[in-house]
Formats: structure tokens, sequence, C-alpha cells
């Protein structure tokens, strides 16, 4: 028997990827799992794979920039499944370039932040009425390394990662009285299958990438997923608010030691193809 057998969950941006990876891996922990994705072949792909694996899932289309989409899936997962305990709140997707407070548009600012903060906000509220009939529940907001961290020109996803973190807290101080759990995880790079083509044209910087990792190499999809399963389950019954950093080692380095092995590693590897600025 798996540990969530029986119990209903929701992974938003679940067609590839970390929501890829996580539908799968709660699906065989015997949870019934609405994939939803903004593209639904995909998602009937991944649902496709539970299924032959012998898991329980339905395939589901919603854009979480719209808030009543948001409320159809939550209704959705509820009527096919007739509970909702389980709620993974990963879909991301870049519209407009990011930049800073001077170059960034206010349309990617707004698109940007509706989907890492209005949308959770929305799926929680329309959740929540579901999540506390079942007297432990829990929720996993997707954050990233980079709502610790910074890197230049990235102003609304780096804002809209810290905030995720942030809501997660307030979140679990809000709800934990009413029985649901809320955290976040905060992934370092994964390899995803869209970033496994992009490495397939320049493994040289991969190996440069990978030698930034204590434990030497990047992470995958199931890492996160694997993450995401231990906080659901009632293993993690004691754990609320909190972030779980699951990045490899990479943002525990001391930066001056971690600069002089890039330059270590360059100078072994001469023939790392960097990208151009």
């Amino acid at each position: 028997m798996g540990q969530l057998d029986g119990r209903a969950a929701i992974v938003t941006g679940g067609a590839t990827g970390i929501g890829g990876a996580t539908a799968r891996r709660l699906a065989a922990s015997g949870a019934h799992v609405l994939v939803t994705d903004i593209d639904l072949a995909a998602a009937e792909t991944n649902v496709e794979r539970i299924r032959d694996a012998g898991g329980v899932a339905e395939a589901w289309c919603a854009d979480v920039a719209q808030q009543s989409e948001v409320e159809r899936m939550i209704e959705t997962a509820v009527a096919r499944f007739g509970r909702l305990d389980l709620l993974v709140n990963n879909a991301f997707n870049s519209y407009e370039a990011d930049g800073s407070a001077v170059t960034l548009t206010d349309s990617a600012l707004d698109y940007a932040l509706t989907i890492m903060i209005k949308s959770l906000v929305w799926s929680v509220r329309y959740a929540m009425p579901y999540l506390e009939q079942q007297g432990k529940a829990s929720i996993v907001n997707i954050a990233s390394v980079h709502g610790y961290m910074v890197a230049p020109g990235r102003l609304s996803y780096e804002t809209g990662k810290a905030a995720v973190i942030a809501l997660s807290r307030q979140m679990a101080v809000d709800f934990g009285p009413k029985g649901v759990r809320v955290n976040a995880i905060c992934p370092g790079h994964i390899v995803t299958e869209r970033m496994e083509q992009y490495w397939a044209g320049n493994p040289s910087l991969l190996r440069l990438v990978e030698a930034q990792y204590p434990v030497g190499r990047a992470g995958l999809p199931d890492d996160i997923a694997n993450a995401v399963h231990f906080l659901c389950s009632d293993e993690a019954a004691f754990i609320t608010g909190h972030a779980l950093v699951v990045d490899g080692g990479m943002t525990i380095q001391l930066q001056e030691d971690f600069g002089w092995a890039q330059a270590r590693f360059m100078r072994d590897h001469p023939d790392t193809r960097l990208p151009e600025a």
C-alpha cells in the first residue's frame, strides 16, 4: 500500500518537468491526481504514463493566470475524486522577457506576479473548504533558490519566488489550525525535458553547471518530486511553514571559494563553451 492511498491531489503545471515527475510520484504512492496544465495534450500524455504504471489520474486544461480557470480546476478535482487532500502549486510560464526595475515592462511584471502570487492565493482560496474537511491536508508551493539568491535582470522572477516563500509561511500560520500544512520547496537547477534539449547542444557548459554543485550534478525532476511526496506524507506531519531547499548544496557555499573553484574548472576544461552575455 502506498502512503497516499485514496487521497486526491492537484498538480498544476503537471504535464512535464517538476510537475510531471511530481504527478507520477504522488500517483505511484496511491494518490488520485488531477494533472493540470495549459498544454492539455502534454497533460494527457503524462496521465497515460501514470495509468500505464497502475496509477489513477485525470488531465485538465487550466491557465492559472485566469482566476475563473483556477476555480474550475478545484471544482473539477473534487467532482472527479470526491475529495481534495493535496495541492501542489507548480505552474509557471514566462510571458515576456524579465528585466530590471528600469527595463521590465508593466505587462511582464503583472503577468509574472499573477502566475507566481495571485494564482497561489486563488488556488488556496478555492481549495481550502475541501482541504479542511480532511483533517490533515497538505499544500506544497514550488519556489526556487532564486527566492534567496538573485541574478541580474530577474526582478519579476526573484521577487515572485521570494513571495512564494513568504506566502507559504503566512498560509501555514493561517491554516494550520484547520488541519492544513503549507510548505515550499526551493529547487536549484533542474534538468527538465526542455533543459535536456538545451544541454544536448552545449554539453561542456552542463559540466560547468554540475561543477557548481557539491553533489557533483544538477538536479532531476524526480529529486523535487520526492521532496514534494515527503512533505505531502504523514511522515512530515509536524512540518509546516518551511521552505525546503533542494539544490544539491549549491547555495551553502562561500562565494569567494565558489568563484575560485569555477576559475579552476575553466582552466582545466578550456573547451567549455560559455553562453553569450
